[in-house]
């Protein structure tokens, strides 16, 4: 098993490469992450949400009607039910993503040493990609890490044209390579299994949820890779655990809108395994940081329903986190490149 150092559309970040800025500079690490609201405000929740859903990779409706239906709809109804739920697992440092994320980047700082050189940036709010490579400048070569293990269009896709359009006004522009996924590789695979067993401290279980965020099916319709790396994931992570198929189920949850989404949907289908298997334990394996979903969507909210039709129990397992197996796990990724 090992992770793909290419997208589906070629040579990842082929189209920014040149010139070593620095020749015998540190090595740059840019770790990229999806971003958080600044604060659990309506205000700050809506500047948010409005940056990443102008993003065409993410939503490609037609520019101007999603335009109209973003302001004057979406955005006024669902930040501030956004911003409650952002409030309801706040932490003191700030959003969960965001203080895991920089945690990660100082702890795999310290573990990678002097020869490397490790900056943190979102792809929606602060701190900017654009402030990360300014922060990288002098490094013979920037490796950019996003921190999505599986690879989509809508995730690691726009991050890699975020930082293309940020390196066009470099000069000269520096060597820059990028990891596509890892969503096989064994340092990654070891890190999930590693946190399932700990959870399992606390006594066994009746069936196994391996839980990614969705996306629509036309998406992967029109080539999105995301489905199959994810459906990988979990046959990898349910044979490192030696599950048999019928110990587990593979799930998607957070659709939006009305268009199918890749299936069985969560909120959906947790729910009927109540009567059958009701201690369940639920992984998360495409989220590398606690964040809203898996917090709030999943913590909370699943757990509700779940127990609400005669579940015991709905164990969620932490995400990787600032854990020493997630840092080992980056500081193999990036000395593998």
């Amino acid at each position: 098993m090992c992770h793909a150092h290419r997208s589906p559309n070629g040579d990842l970040f082929s189209r920014v490469r040149g010139r070593m800025s620095a020749p015998h500079g540190p090595v740059g690490v840019l770790l990229v992450n999806l971003g958080s609201p600044s604060e659990p405000t309506p205000k700050a929740v809506r500047a948010f949400l409005d940056e990443f859903l102008s993003d065409t990779r993410v939503v490609d409706m037609n520019p101007l009607l999603w335009r109209a239906l973003r302001r004057l709809v979406i955005l006024p109804r669902r930040s501030p039910k956004v911003a409650k739920l952002y409030e309801s697992i706040w932490m003191s440092e700030g959003s969960p993503l965001m203080v895991y994320s920089k945690r990660q980047a100082a702890l795999l700082a310290t573990t990678l040493g002097p020869s490397h050189r490790v900056v943190l940036a979102m792809r929606y709010g602060q701190p900017s990609i654009a402030n990360g490579l300014a922060q990288l400048s002098g490094c013979r070569e920037i490796l950019v890490l996003p921190l999505f293990p599986q690879y989509s269009r809508t995730t690691t896709g726009t991050i890699e044209a975020a930082v293309s359009d940020e390196l066009a006004a470099f000069h000269p522009r520096p060597t820059v390579r990028g990891i596509a996924d890892f969503h096989v590789h064994p340092a990654y695979i070891d890190a999930l299994v590693e946190r399932v067993e700990e959870s399992l401290e606390a006594g066994p279980v009746d069936h196994y949820v391996f839980t990614f965020h969705g996306l629509p099916v036309r998406y992967v319709e029109k080539g999105d890779p995301y489905r199959i790396q994810c459906e990988a994931t979990a046959e990898a992570l349910a044979v490192a655990l030696e599950l048999p198929k019928e110990r587990w189920s593979l799930v998607y949850q957070s659709r939006f809108g009305r268009e199918p989404w890749l299936q069985p949907y969560a909120d959906k289908f947790v729910p009927l395994l109540a009567d059958t298997k009701p201690r369940i334990l639920v992984v998360a394996p495409g989220f590398v940081s606690d964040c809203l979903e898996t917090l709030e969507e999943l913590g909370k909210r699943l757990a509700e329903s779940f127990h609400a039709a005669g579940g015991k129990e709905l164990r969620m397992v932490p995400c990787l986190n600032d854990h020493p197996a997630a840092i080992e796990m980056l500081a193999a990724l990036v000395r593998g490149e």
